[in-house]
């Protein structure tokens, strides 16, 4: 029997194609990485300028709501002080009754029982 013999440089064409193997898998490798951060670049740049679009209109909203609330507030200011006015003058008036109540009272012309149930009743109004 012949004994079998490989031809001389067979380990080194083997070693070649799995050197040019591997080249070809990293090569690969780095083209489909390359290709995934352009897909993030581009998702990234419209994640933002989708951001930058809803952050224009949050901002526009709030300057809507602040000028609806300032107004509110400034009608509710208003509402106030015109109550205030009302209660001081109405206090005033009051006041202003009784003393002519203890006028009355002083000459004789309301008793002094008519002027203290005259009295408590604008004094529970105050």
């Amino acid at each position: 029997m012949a004994k079998q013999t490989k031809k001389p440089g067979y380990i080194e064409r083997f070693l070649k194609r799995a050197d040019k193997a591997i080249d070809e898998a990293v090569s690969q490798g780095v083209k489909r990485a390359d290709e995934i951060l352009d897909d993030a670049v581009v998702f990234g740049k419209m994640a933002a300028t989708e951001a930058e679009k809803k952050s224009r209109d949050l901002r526009k909203q709030a300057k809507i709501e602040s000028a609806k609330l300032k107004a509110r507030g400034e009608t509710e200011l208003v509402k106030g002080i015109a109550t205030a006015r009302r209660l001081a003058s109405s206090t005033n008036e009051n006041l202003e009754t009784l003393a002519k109540l203890n006028e009355l009272r002083k000459a004789g012309i309301i008793t002094e029982r008519e002027f203290q149930e005259k009295k408590k009743k604008i004094l529970s109004r105050i």
